[in-house]
C-alpha cells in the first residue's frame, strides 16, 4: 500500500509540474499586448534608435566648431653630437619644450553655420526615420495578429464542420442498419468527411504557421502558445477617411533632403571665400645648454655652461584667401545645384505616388466593409438555406446531396466572412501606415 501511495503521489506531481509548464508557455496575446512586445523586440526599431542618437550626437559635435579649441604639447629631445655655434657647442640631451595653445575660428564663410544646420536636419530625418520603422513594426504585428486568429477561427469552424459530418455519418449508418438508407449514401458522407478531415489539417498546419510568425515578430519562443484575446470583432463603417498625406514621414524626409542639398551647396561656397583664425599660446623650454671657453687671465681657458631655462608666448591671426583653383570651386558648386534638383523631382514624383498609395488605401477599407457587407448576407442565407435543407433531409424530403451542398455552402459562407472581417481590419492599419497616422 505504502508504495502504491507513493507512486501516486509522485505521478501526481509529474503530471501537476507537466501542466504548469504548458501553462506558463500559453500566451494569452491581445492586440495591444502584441503591438507593445513586437516594438520593444524589433531590432529595426532599435536601430533607428542608434541612428537617432547618433544624430543626437553629430548635432552636439557640430555645435562645438562654434568654441575654441585649447590643445596642449610636450616634447623631448636628445640631440647628439653637439651642435657647433662659432666655437660654442649648444647640447640638446634632455632638452624638453611644453606648451598650450588655444584656436578660435572667426570667420568661415558660414560653413559652420551650415554644417549646425545640417546636422540639424540629420537629427530631424533620424526621427522621422524612427517614426517610420515604428509604422512598418505596427503593420507586421497587426498583419500577423489578425492573420493568425483568422486561422484559428477558420479552424474552429471547420471542427464544427467535421462534427456535422461525424453526426450525419452516425445517423446514415443507423439508417443503413435499419434499411432506410442505401450504402452510396454512406460513402458519399465518408468522401466528404476524409476532405474534411484534410481541409482541417492544412487549416491546422496554417495555423501552426502563423503562430510562429507572431513569435518572431513578438520575440517569443517558437513553440510558445498563443491564445488571441481579442476575438469581439467591433467593424465600424469607414467615416470621413482623408486623403492627406502631410503626415508621412517618407514626405518629411523628403523635405529633409532638399534642406540638406541647400545647406550642402552654402557649405560649397564657403569654401571659395576666405576663412581667419586666431591662434594663441605658450611654451616653455628647458635643458638647454650652451658649452664654451672662457679667458680667465693669464691666457687660462676654463669651460663655462649656460642652462636656459624659460618661456615664451605668441598671437597670431590667419587668413587664408582662396586665388585659383582651376575653376573647382564653382564646379562643385555646380554639382551641388543638381543634387538639388534630383532631390526636388523625387519630392514631386514621391508625392504623386504616396497620394496614389493613400487613395488605393481608401478604397480597400471601403471595398473591405462592402465585402464584409455581402458576406454576412451569405452566410445568413447559407445557415438558413442549411436549416431548411437538415430539416427536409430528416423529414426524408430531399436528397443526400442537396445537404451535402447546403453543408459545403455554409463552410463557404464562413469561410468568406472570416476573410473579409480580416482583411478589413489589416487595411484599416494600412490606411493609417499611408496617412501618417499610425500610433
Amino acid at each position: 500500500m505504502k508504495n502504491l501511495l507513493r507512486l501516486f503521489l509522485i505521478g501526481w506531481a509529474v503530471c501537476l509540474s507537466t501542466a504548469t509548464l504548458r501553462a506558463q508557455s500559453r500566451l494569452q496575446l491581445s492586440l495591444l499586448q502584441c503591438r507593445e512586445m513586437a516594438l520593444s523586440h524589433s531590432e529595426a526599431l532599435k536601430q533607428a534608435d542608434l541612428q537617432l542618437n547618433q544624430a543626437v550626437l553629430d548635432q552636439k559635435i557640430a555645435a562645438n566648431a562654434y568654441l575654441p579649441k585649447i590643445e596642449g604639447s610636450a616634447t623631448g629631445a636628445y640631440l647628439y653630437p653637439d651642435i657647433d655655434m662659432m666655437g660654442m657647442e649648444m647640447r640638446l640631451r634632455g632638452t624638453y619644450m611644453a606648451g598650450i595653445n588655444l584656436t578660435q575660428p572667426i570667420y568661415t564663410g558660414g560653413k559652420i553655420a551650415s554644417g549646425n544646420r545640417l546636422a540639424r536636419i540629420g537629427k530631424e530625418s533620424a526621427e522621422e526615420q524612427q517614426r517610420m520603422t515604428r509604422m512598418d513594426v505596427l503593420v507586421e504585428a497587426d498583419n500577423a495578429y489578425w492573420s493568425y486568429l483568422a486561422v484559428q477561427r477558420k479552424v474552429r469552424m471547420l471542427e464544427t464542420y467535421s462534427q456535422l459530418m461525424d453526426t450525419l455519418y452516425q445517423q446514415t449508418s443507423a439508417a443503413l442498419t435499419a434499411g432506410m438508407a442505401i450504402e452510396n449514401d454512406l460513402l458519399r458522407i465518408e468522401t466528404k468527411r476524409s476532405d474534411i478531415r484534410y481541409q482541417l489539417q492544412k487549416v491546422r498546419n496554417g495555423s501552426d504557421l502563423c503562430r510562429m510568425s507572431l513569435c518572431r515578430i513578438i520575440g517569443a519562443e517558437a513553440n510558445t502558445a498563443i491564445e488571441a484575446t481579442d476575438t469581439t470583432w467591433t467593424l465600424s463603417p469607414p467615416r470621413a477617411l482623408s486623403p492627406e498625406i502631410e503626415a508621412r514621414p517618407e514626405l518629411h524626409l523628403l523635405h529633409k533632403q532638399i534642406a540638406a542639398r541647400e545647406q550642402q551647396i552654402l557649405q560649397t561656397k564657403a569654401d571659395l571665400l576666405p576663412t581667419i583664425g586666431l591662434s594663441a599660446g605658450y611654451t616653455y623650454y628647458g635643458n638647454l645648454k650652451l658649452n664654451s671657453l672662457i679667458d680667465a687671465g693669464n691666457g687660462m681657458m676654463i669651460p663655462y655652461t649656460q642652462e636656459f631655462r624659460d618661456g615664451f608666448g605668441v598671437a597670431m591671426l590667419a587668413v587664408k584667401i582662396p586665388i585659383f583653383h582651376w575653376g573647382e570651386g564653382r564646379k562643385k558648386v555646380r554639382k551641388a545645384r543638381y543634387e538639388l534638383q534630383y532631390a526636388e523631382l523625387e519630392l514631386e514624383k514621391n508625392t504623386r505616388l504616396l497620394s496614389l498609395e493613400v487613395q488605393q488605401a481608401i478604397q480597400h477599407v471601403q471595398d473591405g466593409y462592402t465585402l464584409i457587407q455581402t458576406a454576412e448576407v451569405g452566410r445568413k442565407q447559407a445557415q438558413e438555406n442549411l436549416r431548411v435543407m437538415q430539416n427536409r433531409y430528416a423529414a426524408a424530403m430531399a436528397p443526400l446531396t442537396d445537404l451535402l451542398e447546403a453543408q459545403s455552402q455554409w463552410q463557404q459562407a464562413e469561410s468568406n466572412l472570416i476573410e473579409a472581417q480580416t482583411q478589413y481590419k489589416i487595411y484599416e492599419t494600412e490606411y493609417l501606415r499611408a496617412t501618417g497616422k499610425l500610433q
